[in-house]
């Protein structure tokens, strides 16, 4: 942090470029259950909340569209990863099936995370992530 003068605290926002903002938002806002914070019907823009992030930050995912970028149908994202409780995990599980929707279970031993991935309409990864106490984090 010394030689930079600044450190990273947390996540503030994620912004994806979306074919079907419409279809993304019920994705998002029905099948994840995140909350949609705000609307720029004028811009076409949907954004979620995802908690708070630092210093008073709300922590947003923002659904853009893609049309006049040059991003249009391309996407960089990786992944998605939102946090949850562990316990929560085979909730999310049900739900999924409840919904017809393909997942994965991935554990991650070396940090102690339990990842369940699905897809979103647009083809991104979501992965919904847990501290898995049943694991040797380093």
């Amino acid at each position: 942090m010394a030689e930079r003068g600044f450190q990273v605290r947390a996540l503030g926002e994620i912004a994806i470029r979306c074919r079907d903002v419409d279809q993304m938002t019920t994705f998002y806002r029905d099948v994840i259950g995140l909350e949609v914070l705000a609307e720029r019907a004028e811009r076409g823009i949907v954004f979620f909340r995802l908690g708070e992030s630092y210093g008073g930050h709300t922590a947003v995912l923002a659904l853009f569209p893609a049309e006049g970028s040059a991003l249009a149908g391309v996407s960089a994202l990786h992944h998605l990863a939102l946090s949850l409780p562990f316990d929560e995990q085979d909730a999310v599980m049900r739900w999924y099936e409840s919904q017809g929707l393909d997942y994965r279970v991935e554990v991650f031993d070396w940090i102690g995370w339990r990842g369940v991935f699905t897809t979103d309409p647009e083809g991104n990864a979501v992965e919904l992530v847990a501290y898995d106490p049943s694991t040797k984090a380093l």
